[in-house]
């Protein structure tokens, strides 16, 4: 601890109290501490680093009013200049608590010890006191109780130096040495950038931020209406022994901002469910009804404090809701009533969101982190279809089964082409007995290169189900060509890598005028500059083939383009009045910035919404196919090491 360079000291005028550096320019204290921050100079100096003071302004705040119940008491502090100084680092939520109790150190600078001084706590119980606070009791009775001057000290484990919260009050009497802390995850309510420095178990930093962004996207246009269906919550505290702040305690006069405003306009109500069918609105955003419906009628009750937004109410669930599983919940139920498709299936994907990259532990493979192994969340049934290679005009049918990475053959056989359709869906139907319940289906069709264009999507599902077949799960395209290839693998692990390090794919356009590109040329800036590559026009003409066959060798992990179509036979592009140019237009504004490890859904969703349309015009993703080849996720048979002809 005496190493900490970043435990501050804060002055307002005559009044003193604690904060601790969060980033290089911004510092945490209690609301309470700068409260006459409208009259009088606030001040930061840092004890262990020899620094002057550093004048400050208040660039957010709590809300809290000046009544030792009310909630709030947090107050971020920006420095007049950063400094060079390493700031605090942070636990996880549950990090405070254990049995036997954790030892908690909190550096604060009562009267007569201007460097500071330490005490040592422990928190009596994860059990917040109304929603906001945590009771601390001192871990002996004897040293340093939590006298004025220690408000708005960081409270942090012993053993690791990492910060758990921040004391906020403490007992009148100094015999009765208990106090409070506002945990690190509430303090996060109040200043949201918070979340992003505080670690959750079940969750990490960029699947956080990934969420956040997309509930930011929902709360903006619905921030005029997103009031939530209780008042504000001010309850007075019970405790037997009076609590008082440990440091100065004038009114604070004109609070800038409110943590909890006064509910306006029209009220939600729970009476009722909201209909799925709705247009989205602020009012089927109620973050308090889909808190509800995320953690169930036994889970945890609304707790006491107003979700002010649905990230509010979404950082509850990921850090004070016991239930790794509640959030994900609360995201599926919120994506009933979103209409825009690509945040829509965004919200049903997630947790997955591309992962940080880590060593891959397993000897002799490329590393890929969790990316990597988020890659087998996805449990593929595969169909191999290939000739035969008997020059008889029949075909090697193959459909296995993969489960948590291990692969097993359901059926394989030699058959007429009239005979391979309903062999394959048949054997399709029985390899979901080899999925767990939890499993999420991936229908892998591998093709020879020159029947990729294959309406499998559209083939009806079974004998007694109309519906196609790319209706009922996510369905994909591999090359076999490619697949067999040892190159061109390696060269999509690496492109998978790269792809897991980023937050979307780029796309390239290939439009109906394009086709006369040179193939090889292509093929090399293909492998240099693009993730994905959308077509105008379907692979049938020489022309467009040889570039379709350029995007396969140039190790292209996602290719997109409509079964039917213009040809592109002719410059249509300069008419204006263009199928394919209008395609990739669409495909640019639903998929281009999606992660493309999550693609197959992405456009499962959009293949139910086209089958499902009743326009006069058929919907522009009715025969969207979808070429989509990670070999991590479907690792190379061994049959592939020797020739299929018997």
């Amino acid at each position: 601890m005496n190493s900490a360079s970043w435990h501050a000291r804060i002055s307002c005028g005559r009044d003193t109290g604690a904060g601790f550096l969060v980033t290089e320019r911004h510092v945490l204290t209690c609301a309470h501490v700068v409260a006459r921050r409208d009259t009088d100079t606030v001040a930061v100096s840092f004890a262990h680093a020899g620094y002057e003071e550093i004048p400050a302004r208040v660039v957010a705040h709590g809300g809290w009013d000046g009544r030792e119940s009310d909630p709030g008491d947090l107050a971020v502090l920006e420095l007049d200049r950063p400094v060079p100084l390493k700031p605090a680092e942070f636990a996880t939520p549950t990090d405070a608590y254990g049995d036997p109790p954790r030892r908690l150190l909190a550096y604060g600078f009562p009267k007569r010890y201007d460097e500071g001084t330490l005490a040592e706590y422990r928190a009596t119980a994860r059990q917040l006191i109304a929603g906001e606070w945590v009771q601390l009791e001192s871990w002996a009775a004897h040293g340093q109780p939590l006298a004025p001057g220690f408000s708005g000290a960081a409270v942090t484990l012993a053993d690791t130096g990492r910060v758990v919260g921040m004391v906020s009050a403490a007992a009148r009497s100094p015999e009765i040495r208990n106090g409070r802390m506002l945990p690190a995850q509430v303090m996060a309510r109040y200043w949201p950038r918070l979340a992003d420095l505080i670690p959750t178990p079940d969750y990490d930093q960029q699947q956080k931020e990934h969420l956040r962004h997309l509930l930011r996207q929902l709360d903006q246009p619905a921030s005029q209406a997103l009031t939530g269906t209780r008042g504000p919550a001010r309850q007075a505290l019970t405790d037997p022994t009076p609590a008082h702040r440990t440091g100065p305690q004038p009114h604070l006069p004109g609070a800038r901002g409110t943590a909890h405003p006064a509910p306006t306009g029209p009220q939600p109500t729970h009476d009722h469910p909201i209909p799925a069918s709705a247009s989205a609105s602020a009012q089927e955003y109620d973050p308090e009804r889909l808190y509800q419906d995320a953690v169930g009628p036994l889970g945890p009750p609304l707790p006491p404090h107003r979700f002010t937004s649905l990230w509010d109410a979404a950082w509850y669930l990921l850090s004070e809701v016991p239930d790794p599983a509640a959030v994900t919940r609360f995201t599926a139920r919120l994506a009933d009533f979103v209409d825009d498709t690509p945040t829509r299936t965004a919200l049903r994907a997630w947790p997955s969101a591309p992962q940080a990259h880590r060593a891959d532990p397993a000897p002799g493979r490329p590393s890929r982190g969790a990316a990597r192994d988020a890659a087998h969340t996805w449990s593929p049934i595969l169909v191999e279809i290939a000739p035969s290679g008997s020059g008889d005009g029949s075909f090697l049918v193959e459909v296995s089964a993969y489960n948590g990475g291990h692969r097993r053959v359901v059926g394989s056989r030699r058959l007429p082409v009239d005979r391979v359709r309903p062999y394959t869906l048949e054997r399709i139907d029985e390899a979901y007995r080899e999925l767990s319940v939890g499993a999420r289906e991936l229908l892998a069709f591998v093709l020879p290169r020159r029947w990729l264009n294959t309406d499998v999507a559209h083939w009806q599902r079974s004998a007694d189900d109309d519906s196609p077949l790319g209706s009922f799960a996510p369905l994909v395209v591999l090359d076999l060509e490619r697949r067999r290839s040892g190159g061109l693998q390696h060269k999509l692990r690496q492109k998978w890598q790269y792809l897991d390090e980023r937050p979307a794919a780029r796309l390239h356009r290939i439009d109906c005028w394009s086709v006369g590109q040179d193939q090889v040329k292509l093929t090399i800036g293909l492998r240099r500059d693009a993730d994905m590559v959308g077509f105008a026009t379907p692979p049938r003409a020489d022309r467009v083939r040889r570039l379709f066959q350029a995007s396969l060798n140039a190790a292209v992990p996602v290719m997109l383009w409509p079964r039917t179509g213009c040809r592109g036979e002719h410059r249509c592009g300069e008419s204006g009045d263009c199928r394919g140019a209008e395609f990739l237009d669409r495909l640019a504004e639903h998929l281009a910035k999606l992660p493309p490890r999550e693609l197959p859904r992405f456009v499962h969703e959009l293949r139910e919404t086209a089958y499902a349309s009743d326009g006069p015009e058929p919907h522009w993703a009715y025969d969207l196919a979808l070429l989509w080849e990670d070999p991590e996720c479907l690792p190379d048979p061994t049959g592939y090491l020797h020739n299929p002809v018997g």
